[in-house]
């Protein structure tokens, strides 16, 4: 199993870039459509705050195209105009009506927008003070080791990473792991454990009422459990008695990223993990992302990041967090391309990630 290693130490960041002023003249909406497989075409709007002659660029990665589309034929509705510091920015938003309609899931979704508002603003408000966020947190940036995520297709088969492999050869992978991988008499898991490319699997236990929802099977999770011992176990469903039985003697690989929002969300769960996929813009602020970078450092809690298929400046935000808090971890943040079915061939950057980031702002070149 590949080591996730500690995190720096990160007390008082919030406190750091909380008093960090931001002139908002007003702001744009711009929106992206991309095909990433035969059926999921995602969509993204992208926050562009404008101020003191610089922007500043922050993505909302709501999963729903008619929101997305909605929101883009509003139009830049919200009052965001005035001079505030982050943390006066941060209130401001958080008494805002960020959907007019009622969002799918609201936690996510208001989270999303929110965290789309909050990173736009610092960017811009680190341009308009001529710094980057790591040198404002006395911060270095080191490469980024990532994972390469997606689904093993309809049957699924190993076809989708002996592509990759063959183009690029020292990839490895973190997949969403599904009950029809056993349809073969398991020579599929046999193949995966062989391959020896696999950091995690993904069960997607905890989704409920989703596109992506996953069925339970607790003999599946045992098996993957036993046949991939090197391979962190992702976001089990453990409300299932059965399954939870059948991960007790692997609660050390263990992980979670659907149920984490907040440091309330570990302190409620049923045991502490080692490790958590914090994804940025789950946690909707600055503050509270913070506060659980924070509480996971007093924890010895390691971490590594996920992304949340980013078309636009979103994916390079996230690939700068995880070069600031956890570079050398299975970061589900690889480059936009590895995960399409038409993947290029050549040109993808390799991993581990350099850094690049802008010379001011938060933003990656």
């Amino acid at each position: 199993m590949q080591s996730l290693l500690g995190m720096v130490t990160v007390m008082g960041n919030w406190d750091l870039l909380a008093g960090l002023e931001v002139r908002i003249d007003g702001y744009d909406l711009e929106g992206r459509t991309r095909i990433i497989h035969h059926d999921f075409n995602r969509m993204t709007s992208t926050f562009v705050l404008h101020g003191g002659g610089e922007e500043g660029r922050g993505e909302d990665v709501c999963y729903w195209p008619t929101v997305q589309q909605g929101q883009l034929d509003r139009g830049p509705y919200l009052p965001l105009e005035g001079t505030f510091t982050l943390a006066e920015f941060s209130e401001h938003v958080a008494g805002l009506d960020l959907f007019p309609t009622p969002p799918h899931f609201p936690a996510d979704d208001l989270n999303y927008r929110r965290w789309a508002l909050e990173s736009a603003a610092a960017d811009l408000a680190l341009r308009q003070a001529g710094t980057t966020l790591h040198e404002l947190l006395g911060l270095t940036l080191e490469p980024v080791r990532f994972v390469v995520s997606f689904s093993l297709g309809e049957p699924p088969s190993l076809e989708p990473i002996t592509r990759r492999l063959a183009s690029y050869p020292d990839l490895r992978f973190k997949l969403d792991a599904v009950p029809a991988w056993q349809r073969d008499g398991e020579k599929l898991i046999e193949a995966l454990a062989d391959s020896g490319r696999l950091d995690a699997v993904d069960f997607k236990g905890t989704y409920k009422g989703t596109p992506v929802d996953v069925e339970t099977v607790p003999e599946f999770y045992r098996r993957c459990a036993e046949a991939l011992p090197d391979v962190w176990l992702e976001d089990p469903d453990l409300t299932d008695p059965e399954a939870d039985a059948a991960l007790e003697p692997y609660r050390d690989r263990i992980t979670w990223d659907e149920p984490i929002r907040s440091v309330a969300d570990i302190e409620g769960l049923s045991f502490q993990p080692r490790a958590l996929n914090l994804k940025p813009s789950r946690f909707g602020s600055w503050q509270e992302l913070f506060a659980t970078y924070e509480y996971c450092d007093r924890e010895s809690i390691a971490l590594y990041g996920g992304g949340q298929t980013e078309l636009s400046v979103g994916r390079g935000q996230n690939q700068l967090l995880a070069a600031m808090f956890h570079p050398d971890a299975p970061n589900d943040v690889a480059p936009p391309g590895y995960d399409r079915d038409d993947f290029p061939e050549r040109g993808l950057e390799p991993s581990p990630l350099e850094p690049r980031p802008e010379v001011t702002g938060f933003r990656r070149a």
